[in-house]
């Protein structure tokens, strides 16, 4: 048996319940890992408070999380690439979550060697974040050097990580955020930091080719009016395209619902010239692979704004609703977390 924390209902701030569950048994391709670190998203409150019940329809009783640091103590007989005592990270597929807890199975295709510069705390920090931005900056827009883009809340996981990976890439940034987290994106490599409480972004810039949105609808209309003809415009926080729904095989009834939700911004996205695309971001050990590469060459680093030990999960997600942390918040289910 093994400590994990349970969904028994969907609800918003509903409370998880610390209980005993069955140790998971590992398939033929799947790798049994002791968690020792995971981290907080967005995405776990969402579905805790039922927000993504037509799209990641999980059943409670369930255990959450998305992230995980760890070291490996069991493979199914298909597995070739990793070994017991191998030091691993991973963000689990869709249906098969679970992280919030001592051990998980996870699929030898959704696992990559930790980063070796890295502690558990901060490599479990990374992946759900990182392959969000790595599958919109590297796979889908192909950012390019000289190109401009914009990414908004720069302090935040996804944007912490956007700005390096941009800088990297060779690309302008502009980002935004408060005037408290100022110096922390320009360390991170912003070239153009607008506060967005004093401050109109989009009377401020133009001509850009990217924007990656992870806020709200009126902040992602907005976007469209620093785009140059022919820009893209990439949001993470909604609203759905049909593109999405066709990918994730949803009913039609959902198809019309999600083309209904997004119909606004495609078409003023249309009449600016502007592409506009849904990043709902999935699994993938190779990227999380070269991902682990950068870390280990100083290209990106993780930023880490708390630790919470493991018998303050709840007090973590907390945190995570406030939306007040700096980068990503971390669980540990060791000894160095402070509260």
């Amino acid at each position: 048996m093994m400590k994990a924390y349970i969904l028994d209902r969907y609800g918003k701030g509903q409370v998880l319940r610390l209980d005993e569950v069955p140790d998971p048994v590992p398939d033929a391709d799947e790798v049994l890992v002791e968690i020792h670190a995971t981290s907080l998203n967005q995405l776990d409150g969402k579905i805790r408070d039922g927000a993504f019940k037509p799209i990641l329809p999980y059943k409670p009783p369930v255990v959450l999380g998305h992230d995980l640091a760890g070291i490996v103590v069991a493979v199914g007989a298909a597995v070739r690439n990793f070994k017991p005592g191998d030091a691993v990270y991973a963000r689990p597929r869709d249906g098969h979550i679970g992280t919030f807890a001592e051990r998980i199975a996870v699929n030898q295709a959704d696992l990559a060697l930790k980063p070796v510069n890295l502690s558990m705390v901060e490599a479990a920090s990374l992946p759900l974040v990182a392959l969000t931005v790595w599958q919109v900056l590297v796979e889908q827009v192909q950012l390019k050097a000289g190109q401009k883009i914009l990414i908004h809340a720069g302090s935040g996981g996804v944007g912490t990580l956007a700005i390096q990976l941009a800088k990297s890439l060779g690309a302008t940034v502009a980002t935004t955020t408060s005037a408290a987290n100022a110096d922390l994106v320009r360390s991170l490599g912003a070239d153009v930091v607008i506060n967005y409480r004093t401050q109109d972004f989009s009377t401020i810039l133009s001509g850009y080719d990217v924007v990656l949105n992870s806020l709200d609808a009126k902040t992602l209309e907005a976007s469209l009016k620093v785009l140059r003809r022919g820009g893209k415009l990439i949001s993470i926080s909604g609203p759905p395209d049909p593109t999405f729904a066709k990918t994730q095989g949803l009913n039609a009834v959902l198809r019309l619902v999600l083309n209904l939700m997004s119909a606004r911004i495609r078409r003023k996205a249309k009449q600016a010239g502007v592409d506009y695309a849904f990043l709902f971001m999935r699994a993938d050990g190779k990227q999380l692979g070269e991902i682990a590469k950068l870390c280990e060459a100083g290209t990106i680093r993780p930023v880490v704004d708390r630790v919470f030990p493991f018998a303050k999960l709840n007090a973590a997600m907390a945190y995570v609703d406030s939306s007040r942390a700096k980068g990503k918040v971390v669980v540990s289910l060791r000894d160095r977390a402070v509260s």
